[in-house]
């Protein structure tokens, strides 16, 4: 009977060539949506899902409140992780660790040597007590626990003992930063499954004082935070979690900060499950130090209503299509029912047809899945693959799509193609029905209000996207460079050499000395105290540090007062958003006051134009320059900034000087140079992704929408030709013809136009509340758009209405 049923569908399917084309096209655009779509979504949820017990597992962040203001930070006080090791109520084991680097690591035994080693931590033994690792050597319960201990990874013991077997690497001895040796305790597997947790090298917690870092056993700094310091534990039970956010809150009450400039400043600990991690949040855009990827979760809901709606679109082309050729087959079914089929053999057999469409389109969707893939290439991490829908879990959710699929779009169809009572229908005597017609008007009308919606949505995120990226940010960002000495290298003489080395390069223009660029994601703060009427305010203030050609080589006026004397000269120039948080009405009054820093009373000298420190989605903030005071003991400056110039056809050589230039004084480092414009672009990331998707989303739905405006137009030309004979006969013209045809579903179009305007307004609005500087959402845009998916309709239907007009009427009513 299965077989049968088979046979038969496929008769059918190859008898109406031009509907299957349009269905399977429908359906595999759709579900090759739903596939790519499915593979991101499920990459981003499969990260450390393999560790037991990881829903008790938490970490815990610091949030600290400011005049309004909410900043939260992925570290915690080391005396807070030390709290946690003697023992917290609720906690069943506490494993902190801190993110480090090492400027060098040595194999003395087999002469090797590397540099800059990244991807480590110091820990000690409750790391991997709470964390699920399989150990090739070692003893994991005390690997960690003595002074100059090391565990590795795998792929890094092999790096570092090439051509040895895992068990000779234990006991080993490793050099690190040229004097500190380090016996290797332990080998552990490199995670096969998607984690976070990319630490390649794990260095005991008694040797931090080795590597001149603070030790955690005997530092009271409460209200010291440093992200790289963090702390994770597992929870006894769902009710230990109220326990432990209660003496966390008494924690931060009774070691709050007492200097006077925190008085309106509030800490709290905030426990964030390990789940969440991946997703970054609000604990700044990497979830630890060394991710290299972050997933969003709203660019993942984003996503997943693209791949639904453009699923949705694929079965409403369907159930459209197959409702309207209802008429076509009704004499087929009569004489089925006649010959004894029932109904719910009739419903079976238009399902199976309905699988075989489904299945053709899946098949068709695994050819264009890589295609689809590819052009999100460049804002998806590397190791995204395809490869999990040839899986077990990827065949069962293709399997199950494609069942749903089938019953979403063959049901309906189905269910009306089986509800004809033979008698009448062999008469002839049936009618055609409101309900089905509302029905593939309704369908129509959604199709296009999805469609607009993406293109409206697309435009306005373009707009958007391009006004942030255009707009003036108050500095020069074209032609600027610089370059960052190594992050190991606190001393002034080489940094000094590199920059007067540069600065002696003739073609490079305003070269200056300083930290980092004038915007960037990098944000370094202090509180300043100033005292008006006897009063004392606190600010907080973001620091720039750059030498007195630092603000000219970024285009940054002085307004009023003057440049520092020099760089090592306690002064300060303030801009003007300082200004008016302090309360001055008229900003150029700040020049020739004092402010107070730590024990230091500094002058401000200067006022300096307001500029955009980091992306538009933030307003200006109260900024203050500086030079490098302390430049004795460390400095900090330690990048090189430069003008390239206006001809961008010599950069290429100027880059190779300063190449050169670096060579000579760090010859065992790589130079790190990056372009102004690239850093601004950086800051955008989402949301050129986002362009991205809804250019490919907006494509693919106006293409379905289309391809079933088509099927519509195609099947209802052809019922009326015998009515377009008649009316030419009468005569009725070329354009009255087009026009007949043509109004029913012009209007249809104009319908959806009207609904998608509010829908695409409302969603918008929602998301560009995300930026501080927005651009207008212009009326231009909405009537574009419409008028657009205008033409794009006209085209389509015309293309079907003229060759149907212009048929001899003769030959129509003589066919009909």
């Amino acid at each position: 009977m299965f077989f049968n049923n088979l046979k038969i569908a496929w008769r059918s399917i190859l008898k109406n060539k031009l509907f299957s084309l349009i269905n399977v096209l429908g359906l595999s655009i759709g579900i090759c949506a739903a596939m790519v779509i499915g593979t991101i979504v499920y990459y981003d949820f499969s990260f450390d899902t393999f560790h037991k017990d990881k829903e008790k597992i938490y970490r815990i962040t610091t949030e600290f409140k400011s005049m309004g203001n909410t900043f939260s930070n992925r570290g915690v006080a080391l005396p807070l992780m030390r709290t946690f090791q003697e023992g917290v109520p609720g906690v069943q084991i506490a494993a902190p660790f801190r993110n480090t680097s090492f400027s060098k690591v040595e194999n003395k035994r087999q002469d090797l040597s590397f540099k800059n080693v990244e991807n480590a931590i110091i820990a000690d033994d409750a790391y991997f007590e709470l964390f699920d690792y399989d150990w090739l050597a070692g003893d994991r319960e005390s690997a960690l626990s003595e002074v100059a201990q090391v565990v590795l990874s795998e792929k890094k013991a092999e790096r570092y003992f090439p051509h040895t077997e895992i068990g000779d690497i234990i006991g080993r001895t490793l050099i690190y930063n040229d004097s500190i040796p380090v016996k290797v305790t332990g080998v552990v597997a490199d995670f096969k499954q998607n984690s976070d947790l990319k630490f390649t090298e794990f260095m005991s917690m008694a040797s931090a004082k080795m590597f001149g870092i603070s030790d955690l056993k005997t530092s009271d700094a409460w209200n010291s935070t440093n992200s790289g310091d963090q702390l994770f534990f597992k929870i006894k039970d769902q009710a230990s979690v109220a326990v432990i956010q209660s003496r966390l809150d008494a924690l931060a009450e009774e070691h709050k900060n007492k200097a006077p400039w925190a008085e309106n400043q509030k800490r709290l600990f905030v426990m964030q499950p390990f789940t969440d991690i991946h997703f970054g949040g609000e604990y700044s855009e990497y979830p630890f130090n060394n991710s290299d990827h972050v997933a969003s979760i709203k660019v993942l809901k984003s996503l997943t209503f693209v791949a639904l709606f453009l699923l949705l679109l694929g079965c409403a082309n369907f159930v459209n299509l197959n409702s309207a050729q209802a008429l076509t087959r009704a004499k087929e079914i009569g004489i089925r029912k006649t010959l004894g089929s029932s109904k719910k053999h009739v419903i079976r057999q238009f399902l199976v047809e309905t699988l075989i469409l489904t299945s053709i389109a899946a098949v068709l969707s695994l050819i264009l899945a890589p295609l689809l893939l590819r052009q999100f290439a460049d804002f998806l991490p590397d190791d995204i693959s395809l490869t999990v829908l040839y899986t077990l879990k990827g065949v069962l959710g293709i399997f199950a799509l494609i069942i749903l699929v089938s019953v979403l779009s063959g049901f309906y169809p189905a269910f009306v193609l089986s509800g004809f009572r033979p008698v009448s229908v062999l008469k002839g005597q049936f009618s055609k029905g409101d309900r089905g017609v509302r029905l593939r008007k309704t369908l129509t009308v959604f199709q296009f209000v999805v469609a607009q919606v993406f293109v409206i949505g697309t435009l306005l995120v373009a707009k958007q996207l391009n006004y942030v990226m255009n707009k003036d940010m108050g500095i020069k960002t074209t032609a600027i460079a610089y370059v960052s000495a190594p992050w190991n290298d606190n001393s002034k003489i080489k940094k000094e050499r590199l920059f007067n080395q540069i600065k002696e390069i003739k073609e490079l223009s305003n070269v200056s000395f300083g930290d980092g660029p004038p915007a960037s994601n990098n944000y370094t703060s202090t509180v300043l105290t100033y005292y008006k009427d006897n009063v004392e305010m606190h600010q907080q203030t973001q620091l720039l540090w750059g030498d007195v050609n630092y603000l000219d080589t970024y285009n940054i006026p002085i307004i009023s007062g003057r440049e520092r004397l020099n760089d090592s000269i306690e002064e300060y120039v303030v801009n003007e958003a300082f200004a008016k948080e302090i309360g001055f009405e008229n900003p150029e009054d700040v020049v020739g006051e004092f402010i107070k820093m730590d024990t230091m009373n500094i002058q401000i000298v200067g006022l300096m134009r307001d500029f955009n420190q980091q992306s538009l989605k933030s307003t200006i903030g109260p900024m203050a320059i500086t030079g490098d005071w302390g430049r004795g003991n460390f400095s900090s400056f330690r990048s090189i900034h430069f003008d390239l110039g206006e001809n961008s056809e010599q950069w290429t050589n100027y880059i190779k000087q300063i190449e050169k230039t670096w060579a000579s004084i760090y010859p065992d480092e790589e130079i790190n140079l990056q372009f102004m414009d690239e850093v601004v672009e950086s800051f955008y990331r989402t949301e050129r992704s986002t362009v991205q998707l809804l250019k490919w989303a907006t494509g693919l739905a106006i293409l379905i929408s289309c391809m079933g405006l088509m099927g519509l137009v195609v099947y209802t030309t052809e019922r009326r030709i015998k009515e377009i004979g008649v009316r030419k006969v009468l005569g009725a013209n070329l354009a009255q013809l087009n026009l007949l045809l043509c109004k029913e579903f012009l209007i249809l179009v104009g319908v959806a136009f009207v609904i998608s305007v509010p829908i695409s307004w409302y969603l918008i609005q929602e998301w560009i509340q995300e930026f501080a500087y927005k651009t207008s959402l212009s009326w231009w845009v909405f009537m574009a758009s419409g008028l657009g998916m205008v033409l794009v309709a006209v085209a389509v239907i015309g293309t079907r209405t003229y060759r149907t007009a212009n048929i001899n009427p003769v030959e129509s009513l003589r066919n009909e």
